[in-house]
């Protein structure tokens, strides 16, 4: 059993030097690669996390996370990158207003520099997960990075085609107002049963909660409902383990979200692909206006990865995957987890038994 865990612990990498690399993008953001460095290693890998989490997600000590078992696979060189939606900054919570395209056109750039600067020539394979899946997508087949920089990547939950529940078409439609003109604030946090009683945060909590009885911990119901459709929606209960299902531990993996993200997402929903935010906006325009225009050159091998239970996703790896092997056949692969959500794949108590066999397993496949 681990005690309470603090947040941001580093504890549960103890067999490896650990070292905090930071950048900056050129729209002036800092963000940080952190590096989990047990032995040297032809084959790096590199970890994006999702929304409203941050790089911790991948060193959970109440598990056999996901560094220590690429570290015990062979894999002995691993980084994770914090990006701007990363919940040790300050940037989901400032009322600024970025979208996926920041992301895309500054963030993952700037970070594969900053990475080649210190690995040189080596293969590069990366798990990405959530919008941090979605807005690398956008970089490798917007052009923004080089598909040769990579060996191959796992993209978990989403990519190119979001769809959502439509329940959440309709957060997402009502969520940014709001936030602004009923909160007070321009983010969600899973922690607002913490405000002042009787705040109009504190009230929005205890109103959440009341339509969530599969459990009493109030961050998990807020974190539910701030992306999910679902008695819980962000994960399978029965997949965390006890110490990550707390009211502290589930607010500090995922913190707060600003709702601007809600606006870029709804608009890809309605179009059935990833799109431009604003299309007017010429310090943008590097992006493309369609995402699979260059799909076919893109020669990078992706591994799509979703839980059956993803309800806030869906199925939209699935369909990317469809429409993929449509453009280039063979070139991707699909992989179902069973008895899983849309986050558990990760922080799951058994996802090193469940999940992260087929991710190493497809990264040796390309390591050649």
């Amino acid at each position: 059993m681990v005690g309470r865990i603090p947040r941001f612990s580093l504890d549960g990498v103890t067999d490896a030097k650990v070292s905090t690399h930071p950048f900056v993008t050129d729209d002036d953001v800092r963000l940080s690669l952190t590096r989990y460095h047990r032995e040297d290693s032809d084959d790096v890998v590199l970890l994006i996390h999702g929304l409203t989490s941050s790089s911790n997600l991948f060193i959970m000590p109440e598990i056999r996370n996901m560094v220590s078992y690429l570290h015990d696979n062979g894999f002995g060189d691993v980084w994770a990158l914090d990006f701007r939606m990363s919940n040790i900054f300050p940037y989901n919570t400032t009322g600024r207003q970025y979208s996926l395209d920041d992301i895309a056109l500054f963030d993952h750039p700037a970070m594969i520099k900053e990475l080649r600067r210190h690995i040189g020539d080596r293969r590069v394979h990366v798990f990405a997960h959530c919008l941090g899946a979605l807005s690398f997508s956008m970089s490798l087949f917007g052009g923004t990075v080089r598909d040769t920089d990579f060996a191959s990547v796992v993209v978990n939950s989403v990519s190119l085609t979001p769809r959502v529940p439509k329940w959440s078409k309709v957060k997402m439609n009502l969520g940014p107002v709001f936030a602004d003109y009923v909160l007070g604030v321009p983010y969600i946090d899973p922690r607002f049963e913490q405000a002042p009683r009787f705040s109009a945060r504190w009230m929005f909590a205890k109103g959440v909660s009341l339509f969530h009885p599969e459990c009493n911990v109030s961050s998990c119901h807020m974190q539910s409902f701030m992306w999910a459709s679902g008695r819980p929606g962000f994960f399978m209960h029965e997949n965390l383990a006890p110490e990550t299902h707390t009211h502290d531990r589930l607010a500090d993996l995922n913190g707060a979200s600003t709702c601007h993200y809600y606006r870029h997402i709804r608009k890809m929903v309605r179009a059935g692909k990833a799109v431009r935010f604003d299309p007017r906006d010429e310090h943008l325009s590097a992006l493309p206006t369609d995402f699979f225009a260059r799909a076919a050159e893109i020669q990078t091998p992706i591994l799509f990865t979703t839980g059956d239970h993803n309800r806030i996703f869906t199925d939209s790896n699935v369909v990317c995957h469809e429409r993929l092997e449509k453009i280039a056949p063979g070139r991707h692969e699909l992989k179902m987890l069973p008895g899983y959500g849309h986050i558990d794949p990760i922080l799951g108590k058994d996802a090193h038994v469940d999940v992260y066999p087929a991710i190493a397993d497809f990264f040796k496949r390309h390591s050649a």
